[in-house]
Parts: structure tokens; C-alpha cells; sequence
């Protein structure tokens, strides 16, 4: 298992965030360190409260810490200490976003009145890749994912599965260095939930860094390392090998 200190696609050295509430301040964060290897199949899991989502939000760029030092494929994202503070800017922070994180959420975030090759496509239109190319590509993705004969359907013409699928693809059509799923099956059917996951194996198998957030053991059971976040900090980091975990 990867160690804090290793050299990873993502480290965290003593992350940290706090938000202010009025007079009150909520650590949500408390000095996570944590190191993620590219191809790994990881899930990150806790109550609620209990900082599963700042950790994710840290991750995917969305948000920054307050304190701690954060690389994301060796290029710094933020640095903060009593003698320095270095944080990426929003513009900075969005091309990361852009170019090295798939976005995989639990309500598809899909644009209603476009069809499924366009909300695909979406990502590269932001990048500035060409037309041809991105047509090329939002439909590659879409085969990927099973799709291609659903390309031209809106959203409201799809299954909640199919509108899962999309959105998958979108997470894929730029290469990202990770995909990052936030309960990803939460708004799906026992059956179709299953589907889902089985083809986040497949992306793993392939080749692709996978890290989902998720309060479902049976979700976070597909992955090879489970992540146990409780009051803001690692309580278990655990390796599954043949159905087994390995506690560190």
C-alpha cells in the first residue's frame, strides 16, 4: 500500500481545513496524510460529518485546505504553512479540473435539452479541442460506455442507468488521471446500481484511477483500498485483496 511521503499521483502532507461558521469554527479536516497511486481502485467512506466530502472536494479541485501541502501528479496545487502560503488561483484550479479529473456525480448533472453526444462533448468544448475532434472523441466515449446507439437521445429519453453511463463518458473524454464518483449509484436500482459498478471495474481493469466517495459498503467493496474517514481524519486504511482486508 502507498504511504504518505511516497511519491503518488496525488499526495496530502497534514492537510487541513476549517470553515468559519459565524463565531464557531468546523474543522472538517484535521491532518490527512495520504498518498494515491495512479491506477489504484480506491472508495472513501464515513458518516456523515465526517469529512468524506471536504476530502473529496480537496481532491477534485473544488475546494482548498486551510493548511497542509497538496501535488497532484508532482505539480503543486497548495502549500500552506506558518512560513509560506501557496495556493492555485480558481482559473488555475479549473484547468486542473479540466484536464486531469472526471467528474462522476450521484444526479448525472446532465444538461437537459442537449443529447447525450453533446453533453458528452461538453469537457472538450471547455479545452478548446476542435470540432472534429471532439465529436471523435464524445463518441468513442460513449461507445466505452456501452451508448453509442443512444447518442442522439436527451437525457429525458434514457434510463437513470443510461443517464449514468453518459455522464461516465463525459468523465472519460478528456483521459483524465483520475475519475472521481461521488455516490455514483445513489440514485439507481439494486440491478442497475450493480451494472454501474461492474463498469467502473472494467475502467479500473483498463487502466484508469478510480476514487469513489460512498457511504454503501457494498459499493465500496469493488474497490482495492478502502479509505475510513471519521471526524476529519484516516480512522481505517484498509487493502482488500480476494475479498479480504488488510488493516494498515
Amino acid at each position: 500500500m502507498a504511504t504518505p511521503g511516497q511519491n503518488g499521483l496525488i499526495n496530502f502532507q497534514g492537510i487541513t481545513k476549517v470553515y468559519d461558521m459565524g463565531k464557531e469554527q468546523v474543522h472538517a479536516l484535521r491532518g490527512v496524510d495520504l498518498t494515491i497511486q495512479a491506477n489504484e481502485y480506491i472508495s472513501i467512506m464515513g458518516p456523515s460529518g465526517s469529512g468524506k466530502s471536504t476530502l473529496m472536494n480537496i481532491i477534485g479541485c473544488l475546494d482548498t485546505p486551510t493548511r497542509g501541502r497538496y501535488e497532484f501528479e508532482g505539480e503543486l496545487v497548495s502549500d500552506v504553512t506558518d512560513e509560506q502560503t501557496f495556493k492555485m488561483d480558481d482559473d488555475q484550479l479549473a484547468g486542473i479540473r479540466n484536464r486531469k479529473i472526471g467528474f462522476v456525480f450521484q444526479t448525472f448533472n446532465l444538461l437537459a435539452r442537449t443529447t447525450a453526444l453533446r453533453n458528452v462533448e461538453l469537457p472538450l468544448v471547455y479545452a478548446g479541442v476542435s470540432r472534429r475532434d471532439r465529436l471523435v472523441r464524445a463518441q468513442a466515449a460513449l461507445e466505452m460506455v456501452g451508448l453509442e446507439d443512444r447518442s442522439t437521445h436527451r437525457p429525458s429519453e434514457l434510463s437513470g442507468g443510461q443517464r449514468q453511463r453518459v455522464a461516465i463518458a463525459r468523465a472519460l473524454v478528456t483521459h483524465p488521471s483520475i475519475i472521481l464518483a461521488d455516490e455514483p449509484t445513489g440514485n439507481l436500482d439494486s440491478t442497475t446500481g450493480r451494472e454501474i459498478m461492474s463498469l467502473f471495474d472494467d475502467l479500473q481493469e483498463q487502466g484508469n484511477t478510480i476514487i469513489l466517495v460512498t457511504h454503501e459498503p457494498h459499493v465500496a467493496e469493488h474497490a482495492h483500498r478502502i479509505i475510513h474517514i471519521l471526524d476529519g481524519q484516516i480512522d481505517r486504511d484498509e487493502q482488500v485483496v480476494k475479498g479480504k482486508a488488510d488493516f494498515q
